[in-house]
């Protein structure tokens, strides 16, 4: 299954691009929600490589996925893969500078199940894909306005 979507953000892009890249501030973010996060490169500089090993509850089970970031260039690519046993998802996203001011974040994933199950959960999204969609863009819009907060800060703070 795939889903794209796009959204414009009130920040240069260099400042957006610090906020995306800012990996720590991503697992505390995780973390915050109940998400056990472990980091499991030994990469001293951010770059495609990294990886951490996450465990979550979802739909009452406990869950176990792997994270990599596959491509880092910046500022415009960041590419990564997750892989947990039901799933694998190959998500990309690009900032598209659009004036001094504003910035375009693109953002693609693409879900293939590993397991039966994860087959049927992902043919009733199929089923529902608009609504699927709609809720996708929603979360995208969420993480724009995150974004967008968080490169004032940035810019605040030098």
């Amino acid at each position: 299954m795939k889903l794209a979507t796009k959204k414009d953000i009130e920040a240069p892009i260099a400042q957006v691009w610090a906020a995306v890249s800012d990996h720590e501030a991503w697992e505390r973010a995780a973390m915050r929600r109940g998400v056990e996060v472990e980091r499991t490169d030994k990469l001293r500089s951010p770059g495609p490589g990294m990886a951490w090993t996450s465990r979550f509850s979802f739909r009452g089970r406990d869950r176990k996925a792997d994270l990599q970031v596959t491509e880092m260039t910046g500022p415009g690519a960041m590419g990564f893969t997750v892989v947990s046993d039901a799933i694998e998802a190959v998500s990309r996203v690009e900032l598209i500078e659009m004036s001094a001011r504003r910035t375009r974040l693109h953002l693609t994933s693409e879900i293939k199940p590993r397991s039966l199950g994860a087959r049927l959960f992902l043919q009733s999204l199929r089923l529902a894909r608009a609504k699927v969609e709609r809720k996708f863009d929603a979360k995208v819009g969420q993480l724009a306005a995150d974004l967008e907060a968080r490169a004032k800060a940035i810019a605040r703070r030098g």
